[in-house]
């Protein structure tokens, strides 16, 4: 599986209506709501979107005839074999109808142009676990944590010692230990 490394925007006119795509990693739906926030636009007709986040995925066709736009740009990430990202395809209606199939051709299409020009990167399956040591310790650990590129969940204390809860890229587990 593939996602973003950045957002990424596309946009065309099909039949006088304005399509515009935004496309965005996300790591969880409360991200998926964010961008979705930052940019639907209010004044348009529809904002169309789909999204998934490590397999759960969701999509919407915002008042556009059921199937014909937030199914076909989830399958234009599934296609790719894309995870851990969004994208929202808003339309300003120009007069003229699309019918079905036009209309599922234009967010399906306009989704997969929006990629096209976006930078990927293989998801990097991360590994978590907790680590007990001694506060003597704290700064070593710490800078080895950052060298391997680990994230911090959680600290507390642990005896009379440090506890920590991280996450880690699978490739780089087996070297910091």
């Amino acid at each position: 599986m593939r996602t973003l490394t950045a957002p990424c925007r596309f946009e065309e006119t099909i039949k006088h209506s304005r399509f515009i795509a935004h496309a965005a990693p996300v790591s969880s739906q409360a991200d998926t709501l964010a961008f979705f926030e930052t940019v639907a636009d209010p004044g348009a007709t529809h904002n169309c979107w789909a999204w998934r986040v490590d397999g759960v995925h969701r999509f919407n066709d915002d008042g556009e005839p059921a199937g014909t736009a937030g199914r076909p740009i989830l399958s234009v990430l599934e296609g790719r074999r894309l995870d851990r990202l969004m994208v929202v395809v808003t339309r300003h209606y120009g007069g003229i109808k699309l019918g079905v199939g036009g209309l599922a051709r234009a967010y399906s299409g306009c989704a997969a142009k929006c990629l096209d020009g976006a930078e990927l990167a293989e998801i990097q399956k991360r590994l978590a676990f907790n680590l007990a040591a001694d506060y003597a310790w704290a700064d070593v650990i710490h800078r080895l944590l950052a060298e391997y590129g680990a994230r911090k969940l959680g600290e507390s204390p642990a005896g009379d010692g440090l506890g920590l809860r991280v996450e880690i890229g699978e490739s780089r587990f087996e070297p910091l230990c």
